[in-house]
């Protein structure tokens, strides 16, 4: 880490927590970031890859993600900065499991469904979001917002 104490796209921990640089966006990151994952997504939809395999995947990526946020934003000093996108990229993956058609009007459902419970933040999220000091907190209340946005669109996907 620099001694500065300002992130840099120098340093790998930097770059993968900000998607590759998206996070520094000027406006919107977290947008910009849920978008950035859009192409993998439906990439991955093409292949359509039995969803059970994608699952132990998440799982690792959020528990390497919890640890590498913890250990930048300690050595930072800062709590959940904007520019830490990867729980969006996250977040919009746990969404992404529950896609019952591989298409894109189905992914720009999950989409907004994510960024909309992502941002109003409800309970757990709002906990994990304020309440969290630890990377897990940075990373987790997106989790809890990609299950809320999942299921949403599993409703909506039942009823129209």
């Amino acid at each position: 880490m620099t001694e500065s104490k300002k992130p840099s796209l120098k340093d790998p921990e930097i770059i993968f927590l900000s998607f590759f640089g998206v996070g520094f966006v000027p406006k919107a990151p977290g947008t910009f970031g849920t978008l950035a994952t859009l192409p993998f997504l439906y990439a991955l939809g093409l292949v359509k890859p039995p969803i059970i395999l994608f699952i132990p995947l998440l799982i690792i990526a959020t528990i390497v993600s919890c640890f590498i946020a913890n250990v930048v934003q300690e050595k930072l000093s800062l709590h959940d900065p904007q520019w830490i996108v990867m729980d969006e990229v996250l977040g919009m993956s746990t969404a992404w499991i529950f896609i019952q058609k591989f298409d894109l009007l189905h992914l720009f459902i999950l989409f907004v469904l994510f960024r909309f419970f992502d941002i109003i933040k409800f309970w757990p999220a709002s906990y994990f979001d304020k309440e969290m000091k630890h990377g897990a907190g940075t990373i987790l209340d997106d989790i809890v917002s990609g299950v809320f946005a999942g299921c949403s669109y599993l409703a909506i996907n039942y009823f129209l």
